[in-house]
């Protein structure tokens, strides 16, 4: 697999998919999200608690810690994952500025994406090349959050220039899907995470209370108001979406 980091163009149109796993967890991960860097970070009302409902290897969120970019839900369901992508604000912006799209929706767009557990059977693999990154799984160090024993994970991250970006996780491995992609592909769910979000800003969620049973079928249905587009479709609107990127980026 290559475990070249995300541009961000990729990350804001990418889906998010998971894999089969073997707990059987039922419930809701409630989490706080807390600036926590030496330069404060203002988080909007709406952000500073999140949760995440689970039913064995299905996951759904709507909250904007876990949204990438113009994300609104996620779904998870085994190998397939939804995500509910609201491109609507960015497509306005472009056509203002007399760029043309082949897509003419509303830009509220379902994205679907199905993987294989052998694309992700090299995250493990120590890999410190510029643009590449890796987990480092430190089992023997563990806390407890939330009631549960949370494990040690550092995701080691390089940038273009080969520095190192290491961010810091705790996870429990008794919740969530075995391989987790909503969180890429950690074994597991998060219950601690600090994230740099600028120089000296960081941002930290942390489980708070985890629920056991209060979820049912209706928690995990999409927001409505949501086209599907086909493959070739959501290709073609990718690279139309990148190369208007690019050439604000260049004006």
């Amino acid at each position: 697999m290559m475990k070249k980091v995300l541009t961000l163009a990729a990350v804001l149109l990418m889906g998010v998919s998971t894999m089969m796993a073997q707990n059987t967890f039922k419930g809701v991960v409630k989490y706080k999200v807390e600036s926590t860097g030496k330069v404060a970070v203002d988080l909007p009302e709406e952000v500073r608690n999140a949760e995440i409902k689970v039913n064995g290897n299905d996951m759904f969120t709507k909250s904007p810690i876990f949204c990438n970019g113009m994300t609104e839900a996620v779904l998870v369901q085994n190998l397939t994952s939804t995500s509910c992508q609201n491109l609507k604000m960015y497509l306005d912006y472009f056509r203002s500025q007399d760029f043309e799209f082949t897509y003419q929706g509303s830009g509220k767009i379902l994205v679907k994406n199905t993987s294989k557990e052998s694309d992700y059977d090299s995250v493990d693999i120590v890999d410190t090349e510029p643009g590449h990154f890796y987990y480092e799984y430190v089992p023997s160090e563990t806390k407890t959050i939330a009631g549960f024993t949370a494990k040690k994970m550092i995701r080691h991250a390089y940038d273009e220039e080969g520095t190192d970006h290491p961010m810091t996780m705790w996870y429990s491995d008794e919740i969530g899907p075995r391989i987790n992609i909503l969180f890429g592909g950690i074994k597991g769910m998060p219950l601690e995470c600090t994230m740099e979000v600028g120089e000296d800003r960081a941002i930290t969620y942390t489980a708070t209370e985890i629920v056991k049973g209060k979820v049912k079928e209706a928690d995990f249905l999409l927001p409505d108001g949501y086209e599907t587009l086909s493959e070739e479709e959501m290709e073609t609107l990718g690279t139309e979406l990148q190369e208007a990127i690019e050439l604000m980026q260049g004006e």
